[in-house]
């Protein structure tokens, strides 16, 4: 079977939710995307789990690609925050969840666990797959329970860092200050205004030739905040997560 042929359960893995398709080699969706909530406590297994029950919903496919959120490195898990805290986001960490994510090669388990191939890296990479054009320096931002970050120059993808553990205003990270939390107190207005800060701040870091702005809070933007960001913002539909499922097997 040519890699043209072949069929990619793609999951994007949330704080708050897990979505999952199927899409052929041209990214073509087979199904609609599904969505259960992501189940706490939730060790690795558990999302195993979890990934085995997406599936059984959906058509058969000859590989996966899985983004979830944190440091992972060539498909092990640094760090991954929600997923070590005992009800998820904003909760107490667990000790015992802690142990059991830190060094967990989520995709050797998960290719075991289906018996196909398998592709996990971090979600803002599996999203930007879906979205860079492949030229000049392509900053890419995810909005959801916090911030997803991955850059790419020429096409290539750069390594991995977490920009949401960065200070901001001196108390705060970037994954508390513009995360749904804080969006749910503040308002979408005012939260707007963070991420209109947030990138003019930024901006001068990274000079960036496009910074595409996608999660599923993008779409929360205020209208009139929008027009404030710059022609070289970009946002973009939520589906990224799932339709870089096949392309992040290009970038990988």
């Amino acid at each position: 079977m040519t890699t043209s042929e072949m069929m990619t359960l793609a999951i994007d893995c949330g704080g708050l939710s897990l979505k999952a398709s199927v899409l052929d080699g041209a990214g073509t969706l087979h199904s609609q995307p599904i969505k259960i909530p992501t189940p706490y406590p939730l060790s690795p297994k558990r999302l195993i789990e979890a990934f085995d029950e997406l599936a059984a919903s959906l058509p058969a496919f000859d590989r996966l690609t899985i983004g979830m959120p944190g440091m992972i490195r060539h498909g092990v898990v640094v760090h991954t925050p929600h997923y070590i805290n005992t009800k998820g986001p904003l909760t107490k960490v667990d000790p015992e969840l802690l142990e059991l994510w830190r060094g967990f090669d989520m995709q050797s388990a998960v290719s075991k666990y289906f018996n196909k191939p398998a592709l996990v890296m971090n979600d803002a990479e599996v999203h930007a797959a879906g979205l860079i054009s492949g030229s000049g320096l392509e900053v890419v931002i995810t909005l959801g329970t916090g911030l997803g970050f991955c850059m790419f120059d020429g096409g290539k993808l750069a390594p991995h860092f977490e920009l949401s553990h960065a200070p901001v205003r001196r108390s705060t990270s970037y994954d508390t200050w513009i995360g749904e939390h804080e969006r749910r107190r503040l308002g979408d207005m005012f939260w707007s205004r963070r991420i209109q800060s947030m990138v003019d701040d930024l901006r001068p870091v990274f000079w960036w030739d496009r910074l595409y702005i996608g999660g599923g809070n993008s779409r929360r933007i205020r209208p009139e905040i929008l027009k404030t960001l710059g022609d070289d913002v970009v946002i973009v539909s939520n589906t990224a997560g799932i339709l870089g499922g096949v392309r992040a097997w290009e970038i990988k």
